[in-house]
C-alpha cells in the first residue's frame, strides 16, 4: 500500500529552513531529522482525505541536530497546519531545498516567507513579495518550470523503459507459446514471428546511446554504443540480409538470450528512477549477465561464423576493383577480423564493466555504529 505524501511548503533564511505541511487536526507527529534526512509521518486531513500521511527528504545540506545541540527542530502543531523550523549547520543560501534537481511533485515554495539573498524582513500578513522582490516570482516560476523539465525526463525515461520491457517480453512470451505447442519445430521458424519485432526494438535501442548525450542518464555513450552497434551488426547485416540464416535453431537461442537480459534490466531501470530497491531484481539485474553473456556471444559469433561461406558464394556487402571510388572491401574478410578482434575482446571488455558495477553495487554495506 502506498502511503501518500501531504503537501509540504518552503522556504528559507541563511541560517534556517522553515517547511509548512499541510494537514489539518495532526495530533502527535513523527519527525526524525538525522544530518541531510529529513522524515515524516502523521495522522491528519489532507489532499487525500483523513488518512496516515508521510515524506522524507534528501536535503541540499545538513542541518543540526539534537546529538550536537538542543532544540534545533521546532516542531508547531496547528489546526490546519503542522510548521517545522530546521537549523542549519552552516549559515548559506541553498539554491535548492532537496540535494536532488529532481523536486518532488508534492514540494512547494512558500511565497509568504520567501526571502531572497539579498535580505530584508518578512512580514507575513502585510507583505507584498512581487512589490518588494520584483522579478522574484517569476524566477522562482522558472525554477518551478525546471523542475517540471527533470518530471517529464523522469516519465519519458520511465515509457521508455517499460516499452521496451513489454516488447522483449511480448518476444518472449511468443516464443514459448509456440515452444509448448509445436516442440521444437517452432525453431526454424522464429524469426519470422518475432523478427520484425526485434529489429524495431534494437532500433529504439539507439536512444540509450543518445540518453548520456543530452543529460537524461550519466555515465558514457560509448559502452552503449558498442553493445547495441555489436548487437546491430549481428541482426541487421548477418541475419535479416542472409535468408538462409533466418531458419537457424541459433537464432531461436540468440533471442532468446537477447530476450531474457532486458526483460530484467528494463524493469531494473524503471525501479532506480522510482528509487525503489528491490532486492531480487538487483541482484538479477547484476547475476544473470554472467551465464547470459557469454552465451550470447556464442550465438552471435556462431552466425557469424555460419555466414562466411554464404557472403562468399553470394558476394553481398563486397566491392572489388576496379570502381570509380578506386574501393575494395571483403565482407567475408571482414567478417574474420570482427571474430578475431572484437568478438572476444569485446566479451572481455562489457563483462569487465559488468564486473566492477557488480561489486560496486552488491558489496556487503559497513553499517558503522556511533559510539554512545
Amino acid at each position: 500500500m502506498v502511503v501518500p505524501s501531504p503537501f509540504v511548503y518552503w522556504a528559507q533564511t541563511e541560517g534556517a529552513i522553515s517547511l509548512k505541511i499541510d494537514l489539518k487536526n495532526v495530533q502527535k507527529p513523527n519527525v526524525n531529522v538525522v544530518e541531510n534526512k529529513l522524515k515524516f509521518s502523521a495522522q491528519g486531513i489532507g489532499a487525500h482525505g483523513d488518512t496516515h500521511y508521510q515524506f522524507s527528504l534528501d536535503l541540499f545540506c545538513p542541518v543540526k541536530t539534537s546529538e550536537t545541540s538542543e532544540n534545533v527542530t521546532t516542531v508547531r502543531v496547528f489546526d490546519n497546519r503542522v510548521d517545522l523550523i530546521l537549523q542549519k549547520e552552516k549559515p548559506s543560501w541553498w539554491p535548492r531545498l532537496t540535494a536532488q534537481p529532481q523536486k518532488p511533485a508534492w514540494l512547494k515554495i512558500n511565497f509568504d516567507l520567501w526571502k531572497s539573498e539579498d535580505g530584508g524582513d518578512s512580514d507575513e500578513d502585510k507583505r507584498d513579495v512581487m512589490k518588494d522582490y520584483p522579478g522574484m516570482y517569476d524566477q522562482l516560476q522558472k525554477e518551478e518550470m525546471g523542475y517540471r523539465k527533470e518530471d517529464l525526463k523522469k516519465v519519458y525515461l520511465i515509457l521508455y523503459n517499460l516499452f521496451q520491457f513489454v516488447g522483449y517480453m511480448y518476444i518472449m512470451t511468443v516464443m514459448t507459446v509456440r515452444y509448448v505447442k509445436l516442440d521444437y519445430e517452432s525453431v526454424h521458424d522464429t524469426y519470422e514471428h518475432v523478427g520484425p519485432a526485434m529489429k524495431f526494438l534494437q532500433l529504439m535501442m539507439y536512444l540509450e546511446v543518445m540518453h548520456p548525450l543530452f543529460g537524461y542518464t550519466r555515465g558514457s555513450a560509448l559502452v552503449p554504443f558498442l553493445q547495441v552497434s555489436g548487437r546491430s551488426f549481428v541482426l541487421f547485416a548477418m541475419i535479416e540480409a542472409e535468408p538462409r540464416m533466418q531458419a537457424k535453431p541459433v537464432v531461436f537461442y540468440l533471442f532468446l538470450v537477447w530476450s531474457m537480459i532486458e526483460i530484467v534490466r528494463y524493469p531494473y531501470y524503471i525501479s532506480q528512477l522510482y528509487k525503489k530497491e528491490i532486492g531480487l531484481l538487483t541482484w538479477l539485474r547484476y547475476t544473470i549477465w554472467i551465464p547470459l553473456y557469454p552465451i550470447g556471444i556464442v550465438c552471435e559469433s556462431t552466425v557469424i561464423l555460419r555466414n562466411i561461406p554464404y557472403f562468399e558464394e553470394t558476394g553481398k556487402f563486397t566491392t572489388s576493383l576496379p570502381n570509380e571510388w578506386n574501393f575494395a572491401f571483403h565482407m567475408p574478410t571482414f567478417m574474420r577480423i570482427y571474430l578475431l578482434f572484437l568478438t572476444f575482446p569485446g566479451l572481455y571488455l562489457v563483462m569487465g564493466h559488468m564486473y566492477k558495477l557488480r561489486i560496486k553495487k552488491l558489496k556487503p554495506k559497513v553499517v558503522i555504529k556511533k559510539s554512545q
